[in-house]
């Protein structure tokens, strides 16, 4: 009797196969997770929130309230539902239901048409999608606007942030308008550490912002939406209204409490890490950034070949040399090219120099040897 075929290897898989990872922040299993979990709570004595009451939780918020510069936070189970329900209240507040958006925020390529569907505002794209939009954009809306909304950096473009002066105006346009600026900050503390400013001077001038638990500060989950002590406790109710009132919040809030302080002050090294990798990737021709200079410790690799064959390379790789060089990867603008995005967290920053000139030299070559 034939023996059955064992199962194809999954992504999953073959990136735990390797020795060298490139991209991200090292991931704990399940097991490794919920027992440091379990070993900083047995330390610090930490007992159950009930509906978001406790003192931990409560802690937190404060502690990122301050750090925003903020005079409140509020804890949701996703950033998600904060960012709908922020600018849900904040449209109510200047009795326009127009926010404005770029073309690639989060809320229009990946909130499945909540803010549609749940009635909760009206979106109005600005700009180009290839680029931040400026205070000339908004200036150009003839229409009175609830509220705009701003991604520091701009994921899907690179990571990218404005220029600080242009940064400035549009909060000064905002402000002299009356209308509410918003932050979709889910990488706030990567673009502090690229403008090398306070996450405090950064939200300076938004109304509300919103942060993740888990993206860089590397939690299981959630966010915190910040702002003013008056916003914040209308949201917390519109968060009980949606369904968002779980009884205990202590699993994620343990998770981010516990990496909080380590994540934020690793920001600046990474970000210098990510520059040295601007000056480096030049020698490898067939690896294309965007932007040209670096924002934030996050940004994209053009490739001149087809997504199929990217993922191809990337697999081939792994399985001979034991390197995982890349996540996900998407289809270019262009026919024939696609492009993958790179966080620069804890692998990279550890990897020795001619370790990660070993990577890129292999990858370039397989991408020559492919055209």
């Amino acid at each position: 009797m034939n023996n059955p075929a064992k199962p194809a290897a999954t992504e999953a898989d073959l990136r735990q196969q390797c020795a060298t990872v490139l991209p991200g922040h090292r991931q704990q299993t399940p097991a490794q997770a919920f027992a440091a979990m379990g070993a900083w709570c047995e330390r610090h004595g930490i007992a159950h929130d009930v509906y978001g009451e406790g003192e931990l939780i409560q802690s937190l918020e404060r502690k990122v309230a301050a750090l925003l510069g903020k005079e409140a936070a509020t804890f949701c189970i996703t950033g998600t539902m904060a960012q709908a329900t922020a600018l849900r209240l904040a449209c109510a507040d200047r009795g326009s239901r127009l926010v404005a958006l770029h073309a690639t925020a989060h809320i229009l390529k990946h909130e499945r048409g909540n803010h549609q569907l749940l009635d909760h505002f009206h979106a109005l794209q600005v700009g180009s999608p290839h680029r931040p939009f400026t205070m000339a954009d908004l200036d150009a809306i003839p229409d009175h606007l609830g509220a705009v909304s701003l991604e520091l950096p701009a994921r899907e473009i690179g990571g990218i942030s404005p220029a600080w002066e242009e940064l400035e105006a549009i909060k000064a346009w905002c402000r002299e308008r009356n209308t509410h600026l918003r932050m979709d900050g889910a990488r706030l503390w990567e673009a502090s550490a690229g403008f090398g400013r306070s996450p405090a001077e950064v939200a300076a001038g938004f109304d509300t912002v919103y942060v993740s638990l888990y993206k860089g500060i590397g939690g299981i989950g959630g966010a915190l939406l910040a702002g003013s002590a008056a916003f914040v406790a209308r949201a917390q109710e519109w968060y009980r209204r949606q369904g968002g009132s779980i009884i205990h919040r202590t699993p994620y809030v343990v998770a981010a409490a516990m990496r909080i302080d380590e994540r934020l002050a690793a920001m600046p090294a990474l970000f210098r890490r990510t520059q040295w990798l601007f000056e480096a990737l030049p020698a490898y021709p067939m690896l294309r950034m965007n932007p040209l200079q670096p924002h934030a410790n996050l940004f994209h690799l053009h490739l001149p070949v087809e997504r199929e064959r990217a993922l191809e390379i990337r697999n081939d790789i792994a399985r001979e040399h034991g390197i995982w060089l890349h996540n996900a990867v998407h289809h270019g603008q262009l026919d024939g090219t696609c492009y993958t995005e790179w966080y620069v967290g804890d692998h990279l920053l550890d990897l020795p120099d001619e370790e990660v000139h070993f990577a890129l030299a292999l990858w370039n070559a397989a991408l020559e040897a492919a055209l």
